[in-house]
């Protein structure tokens, strides 16, 4: 590593980090003032509260607290005329910007893996905190299809595994061919175990004058392989999160069910990709930024700069809330305006440093 990049990743991660604390505290502390009242008295769950929604909004404040820390950056190179010297022995232009993106792409990617844990629930925990549900998380009826099945669970409790009072129905060709009844399920080794099964079996033929329901009981009877909990838990509750992995593998069962995964898909994009936007708006930056301080309006470049963030920002944000209500598919307002806004900002990028 060269002493210029050790030089400008030690001014940009002062920034960044300083950025970051900052925002971090803003945004907990101003959300915790507005919903103390609703907290419980208990310290430990006041302390989980904070925890939790320090991680939440750090899916929104890592991002902003890249591009703001590289503007900062920026902005104190060009007071202090050390771009101009950068250049001065001469050192490209993709030398002065490359450590800041590298950072940045590492940044986002460990966000992304973290997306992939527990923590991903963060809001979802720290709602529960406040309206005094943390210790209490049941969902009550329930009924889904899965491959030639469908299922009712009366009661469904995702943190200990268990569904209560349920019914599995088998169907064939448009026709119950087989009804399964029992009190209690739970969830052990990938599948599902029932216990004190009551099984009863339609013959295929009813015309047959010796036709009967065939009935018997089952201690233990295994079924929906692979359907975990919180699974079904996420699929049911349309405005919970997934992780990254509970969103694929939802993912891969719902589309073998032929049941629509837009909302799925939309939240895998939403994390895997659009925090990816930052990239752009660095060599962005770096475009319209002056070597020279005498000549160069510094507030309207910050503004600019802070404004056009939080735009780009905004109209991803609001797009995935598209995608979330269903008007659009993931893939047309994820995915594609992603591809348009990294080759628009290439060309822009290109255009501007080749003038």
């Amino acid at each position: 590593m060269s002493i210029l990049t050790k030089y400008i990743l030690k001014k940009y991660l002062l920034n960044f980090i300083i950025v970051l604390i900052s925002l971090e505290l803003f945004f907990v502390g101003i959300d915790f003032l507005q919903n103390f009242k609703d907290l419980p008295n208990s310290a430990n769950l006041q302390l989980l509260y904070i925890l939790y929604n320090a991680f939440f909004t750090l899916t929104l404040a890592l991002p902003l607290s890249i591009i703001f820390g590289w503007i900062i950056t920026l902005v104190l190179f060009i007071k202090n005329n050390e771009l101009v010297a950068f250049n001065a022995v001469g050192s490209a232009s993709s030398k002065i910007y490359a450590p800041v993106v590298k950072v940045s792409l590492f940044l986002i990617a460990l966000l992304v893996l973290l997306q992939a844990t527990p923590l991903a629930y963060s809001y979802d925990q720290k709602r529960k905190i406040a309206k005094g549900e943390y210790f209490t998380n049941t969902k009550s009826d329930i009924f889904l299809k899965y491959n030639d099945n469908y299922i009712y669970f009366e009661k469904l409790l995702p943190l200990e595994k268990k569904a209560e009072n349920i019914h599995i129905y088998k169907v064939k060709n448009d026709d119950i061919t087989q009804t399964i009844i029992a009190k209690d399920a739970y969830f052990q080794n990938d599948r599902w175990y029932v216990v004190d099964a009551k099984i009863i079996t339609k013959p295929s033929n009813l015309e047959q004058n010796d036709a009967k329901l065939d009935v018997k009981y089952e201690k233990f009877l295994h079924t929906l392989e692979g359907f975990r909990p919180k699974i079904l838990d996420n699929v049911y509750e349309s405005k919970s999160n997934f992780s990254i992995f509970d969103a694929v593998s939802a993912l891969i069962l719902l589309s073998n069910q032929g049941i629509n995964t837009d909302k799925i898909r939309g939240a895998l994009y939403n994390q895997i990709v659009v925090p990816f936007f930052v990239v752009p708006i660095i060599l962005l930056t770096f475009a319209y930024a002056s070597l020279n301080s005498r000549f160069f309006n510094m507030g309207r470049f910050v503004s600019s700069s802070v404004f056009g963030t939080l735009v780009v920002w905004g109209i991803f944000f609001m797009l995935f809330k598209f995608t979330n209500g269903g008007i659009v598919t993931p893939e047309v307002s994820i995915l594609l305006p992603m591809i348009v806004w990294l080759l628009s900002a290439l060309y822009i990028y290109n255009r501007k440093m080749n003038s």
